[in-house]
C-alpha cells in the first residue's frame, strides 16, 4: 500500500462514489476500482459497504480514513518544509482574522507584502470559535482572534490590549461634550447589539458581566458574531453596540459616534494563534515576527 492508494481511498470516501472520485482524480473508473480492490485484498477486509449508489465506510474504513489523513498531511507538510529550505518564501499564506481584530492583521500584512512580493494570501473571516476550528482542520495556519479561547491546542502571541467603546448613532446626542465618557448606568435602557460567538464564552459574556458589575442588566436588542453587521445597524439608528476600540480603525462607517466607557474594568484582549503540534511554514513564522516587531512584543517563535 502506498500514499497514492491512500489518496485514492480518501477521495472515494469523500465522494461516496467511484465514478465521482475518478472524475475528481482525473482518471478512469476501472483503474480506481482496481486500486480499492487491491487495498481490501492486502488488508483482507472490506473498506466500504454499498448502500444503493453510495459507498459508506466500514468501521475499519473509518479508522484507515482518519489515520491516512494524518499520514498524508504530515507528508505534504514535509514536502513544503523541504521546498522552503531550497526555494525561499513563495506560495500562498492561509490565515484568518475576526473582524474586530482585522486592524492588527491589516497593518502586519501591509509590511509583509512589501518585504515578500511573491506571496499570495487566502483569508478566512469568522469568530474565534470558527477560526479555532479552521486551524484544527488545517484550513488555515494561524489567525488573529479575541480571547478567551475554547481550546488549549494553540500557541499564542499576545497583542496589545485595548478598551471597549460604545458606538451609537450620531443622532442620539448622548453627551453635551463628545469627549465626555458614558457611564454604565446610562446604558440601562439603551438598546444594545452585542458581539456573540457561534459557540463558547466570548465578548458577549464579558460585556454582560461588566454591566452587571456596575449594577445594571443590559437591554440586549440583537446578538451577532459579525462586528461590521452590528456597526451597519448602528449607522441605521437601530441601536448601539460595544466593541473593541480598534474595530473602528479597520472599517469606515458614517452616521455613528464613539464614546469612552467610564470606569470600565474589562479590556479587549487579542492574540495570534497557531497549532502547537504542527509545522509552521516560513511565511507564517515570518508573519508572526512581523507582529512581534510591530508591537514590540517578546519573541514566541523561532
Amino acid at each position: 500500500m502506498d500514499l497514492k492508494q491512500l489518496r485514492y481511498f480518501r477521495t472515494v470516501a469523500d465522494e461516496q462514489q467511484v465514478t465521482k472520485a475518478a472524475r475528481k482524480l482525473h482518471m478512469a473508473q476501472p483503474p480506481l476500482s482496481q486500486q480499492i480492490k487491491l487495498m481490501e485484498e492486502e488488508l483482507n477486509l472490506k473498506l466500504f459497504d454499498r448502500h444503493g449508489r453510495k459507498l459508506e465506510l466500514t468501521k475499519a474504513g473509518e479508522i484507515l480514513y482518519e489515520k491516512a489523513g494524518r499520514l498524508l498531511t504530515d507528508f505534504d507538510e514535509t514536502l513544503v518544509e523541504v521546498r522552503e529550505t531550497s526555494e525561499g518564501m513563495r506560495g500562498k499564506l492561509h490565515i484568518g482574522s475576526t473582524k474586530s481584530c482585522f486592524s492588527y492583521l491589516n497593518g502586519a500584512l501591509h509590511l509583509f507584502k512589501a518585504q515578500h512580493p511573491n506571496m499570495s494570501y487566502q483569508l478566512r473571516e469568522g469568530d474565534t470559535y470558527y477560526l479555532e476550528e479552521c486551524i484544527k482542520n488545517r484550513d488555515i495556519e494561524l489567525a488573529v482572534v479575541r480571547l478567551p479561547l475554547q481550546s488549549e491546542e494553540f500557541d499564542i502571541l499576545p497583542l496589545p490590549s485595548e478598551p471597549y467603546i460604545l458606538v451609537a448613532p450620531d443622532s442620539w446626542h448622548l453627551t453635551r461634550d463628545d469627549r465626555e465618557a458614558i457611564k454604565f448606568e446610562d446604558l440601562a435602557d439603551m438598546p444594545l447589539m452585542l458581539l456573540h460567538r457561534i459557540s463558547g464564552r466570548g465578548q458577549f459574556e464579558l460585556i454582560v458581566d461588566e454591566c452587571r458589575h456596575h449594577g445594571i442588566e443590559p437591554n440586549i436588542l440583537c446578538e451577532c458574531p459579525d462586528a461590521t453587521m452590528l456597526l451597519s445597524l448602528v449607522a441605521k439608528g437601530i441601536g448601539a453596540t460595544i466593541v473593541p476600540e480598534s474595530t473602528l480603525d479597520a472599517f469606515s462607517f458614517q452616521n455613528i459616534k464613539r464614546y469612552t466607557l467610564a470606569d470600565a474594568t474589562v479590556r479587549a484582549e487579542s492574540v495570534v494563534i497557531w497549532h502547537k503540534d504542527r509545522y509552521l511554514t516560513k511565511a507564517s513564522q515570518r508573519l508572526i515576527h512581523m507582529f512581534q516587531d510591530q508591537y514590540t512584543l517578546p519573541n514566541h517563535t523561532e
